[in-house]
């Protein structure tokens, strides 16, 4: 016991070393704590936590409480972690009632149905707000812990099934509303306190008698408590060199939590250092600086087009995008998205594209010709700004995020059925289909050219929008196909069939689950092997199969997919067939649909 004092002890220093680092706000200090406490349950539980936390989903650079952590429920939305009911996960460890009840205000602690060994820890008293605590169905030892009675909120508890002995503490029911200590090995008498609950929470255990039970109690049952059985001297040796394997364990995840911080400290220098250099070269580019009034600046002859009139570019202005708070989004081969927060609370994206060689005038062309044709599933762009240096295209902020973090959500488990996503494949397809057909007849064709699970938003309704169409020559960029045809032979018109392998794309990640990437090669050879060796069904994500009735309609999406990803362009089918089967698809699934819900 004096190994596991010195190691809690060591182990609460380091954690004070963690929660000193410099250049860490308090909330994330904070946030940073709960989740080192959560995982450092997990591995006491376990005994291997990095295996149950890919399970469950703990994952260290996610939040609790929005990150999709099986088991852990927060308050109303907020950071503060409430409840953790981990029941039937096989947990084979032990129970570290120190560091969890120290870093949580725990309400609920639920880790029934498991192989949990040791004693009821006495640290458990300091989980002060419990309300209702249930450890049945372990193989828990011991003596029941005194300093339960110092849990006054305790309403629920639930030891059955374990393996507890000795006497029931007298102190312990407070204000107990249900109790349950069946099928244990308690001896003595039922505490006086106890007898207001059936025998239902006493049975199967053979030395408890009293009123309950309807058991008389012999003299020799007597309420004085007995001595703990000493510890044989081999045991106590594994269990001191498992709780140092375990404090080893502990100081390498904080060396790693520690690294990441480092890491995401230095990323995000990065990221401001980029932010600084969009509004410097724009400004410079726009003939801004140190010795240009604002009034000149925003009569510069490069200057903000706005393409629609919506509320988010109602009397905008460049300078309203230079002077506003911006946040790196993500950054890419030929540019970079920024997230802007204008002064009345706006939230817009802006595009900044690099080294796209194209005149400012065939720039803004374009960008008038893409706004001219417009569909309900197609982000249009609010207002774009060209000069030699940049090009930057506005857009209205999507709060949903994209079709990538969809998909990478249901990878954690988040539901994502068969459903909603045949209505995107679908609403896709038609967006696609309508500005192939309209822009195609026009003197340059223009595709999508860079179509992918990143680029389709959720609007606030879940559905999909089609982002940055357009914006990004495919002549500028390797095209995705195997053979990787010459684009420039034919200009932009033979990239449609660009467009189409992309899409088949978007519906192989649907199907399977499975993200793309190296531009979809390896995704796209797995699923023709698969398919080849006939094992169709192999393909499809196991939440899809699992609801068991739409396997047919599933199987016509992928030989659409396939078609979609064939290795040579003029084989692939155009939009228009594209979305003429998908749409068949959709009504054929649309009628199942409704004939079952009739019966």
């Amino acid at each position: 016991m004096e190994f596991k004092q010195r190691l809690n002890s060591m182990i609460s220093l380091v954690f004070i070393l963690i929660l000193i680092l410099p250049h860490s706000s308090t909330s994330q200090q904070e946030e940073d704590y709960v989740k080192i406490s959560l995982i450092t349950f997990l591995q006491t539980l376990s005994g291997n936590a990095v295996k149950m936390s890919q399970q469950l989903g703990w994952d260290i650079s996610s939040n609790p409480c929005s990150g999709g952590w099986t088991g852990v429920i927060c308050h109303n939305g907020s950071s503060l972690v409430t409840e953790i009911t981990l029941k039937g996960y096989d947990l084979s460890g032990f129970i570290d009632a120190g560091i969890i009840c120290k870093s949580l205000s725990l309400v609920v602690l639920s880790l029934s149905n498991n192989s949990l060994r040791g004693e009821l820890p006495s640290e458990i008293s300091n989980c002060s707000a419990l309300t209702s605590l249930d450890v049945s169905q372990n193989e828990l030892s011991g003596q029941l812990p005194a300093s339960l009675s110092e849990l006054k909120t305790l309403e629920s508890l639930n030891l059955s099934n374990n393996n507890f002995s000795d006497l029931i503490p007298a102190s312990i029911f407070g204000n107990l509303k249900q109790f349950d200590v069946s099928n244990n090995n308690f001896s003595g008498p039922v505490p006086p306190d106890g007898t207001r609950f059936g025998n239902g929470s006493y049975l199967g255990n053979a030395g408890l008698c009293g009123t309950p039970l309807h058991i008389a109690c012999t003299s020799a049952a007597s309420p004085v408590e007995q001595p703990r059985k000493k510890i044989p001297a081999r045991l106590q040796i594994l269990m001191d060199s498992g709780y140092f394997i375990l404090g080893v364990a502990f100081l390498l995840l904080l060396v790693f939590v520690f690294l990441l911080k480092n890491k995401k400290r230095k990323k995000k220098t990065e990221e401001k250092a980029m932010v600084e250099n969009y509004k410097e070269v724009v400004a410079d580019s726009n003939g801004y600086n140190k010795n240009t009034s604002r009034s000149d600046y925003s009569t510069s002859s490069a200057s903000l087009v706005l393409l629609k009139s919506t509320q988010a570019n109602d009397g905008l202005r460049f300078d309203d995008l230079l002077k506003a708070p911006a946040e790196l989004m993500g950054r890419g081969t030929y540019g970079s998205v920024y997230k802007v927060m204008l002064g009345d609370g706006t939230k817009l994206v802006v595009k900044r594209i690099k080294e796209w060689m194209i005149s400012d005038e065939e720039f803004e062309k374009r960008m008038e010709m893409i706004d001219k044709v417009r569909h309900q599933t197609v982000l249009s762009a609010v207002a774009f700004y060209c000069s030699k240096q940049e090009k930057l295209l506005v857009y209205e902020f999507q709060q949903n995020g994209s079709l990538l973090k969809l998909l990478q959500d249901a990878e954690r488990g988040r539901p994502f059925n068969w459903s909603s996503r045949l209505n995107l494949a679908a609403a896709i397809a038609e967006g696609l289909t309508f500005m192939h057909s309209n822009l195609q007849i026009m003197s340059h064709g223009i595709p999508h050219g860079n179509l992918k699970s990143s680029n389709i938003l959720l609007n606030n309704n879940m559905e999909p929008y089609i982002s940055e169409y357009g914006i990004m020559s495919t002549n500028n960029r390797s095209h995705p196909s195997p053979n990787k045809e010459n684009n420039n032979k034919d200009g932009d018109m033979k990239t449609f069939k660009t467009d189409v392998y992309s899409f088949g794309m978007l519906l192989l990640e649907l199907l399977t689950g499975k993200l793309n990437q190296d531009n979809g090669f390896e995704l796209n050879k797995w699923v023709n092997s698969v398919v080849r060796e006939e094992w169709t069904v192999e393909v499809f994500d196991k939440a899809l199969i699992a609801e068991d009735d739409n396997q047919e309609s599933m199987v016509h999406l992928l030989q659409v997919a396939v078609k979609c990803v064939d290795a040579y362009p003029d084989a692939r089918p155009t939009m228009s067939q594209v979305y003429a089967m998908v749409k068949s698809i959709k009504e054929d699934e649309d009628q199942r649909s409704l004939a079952s819900d009739q019966f």
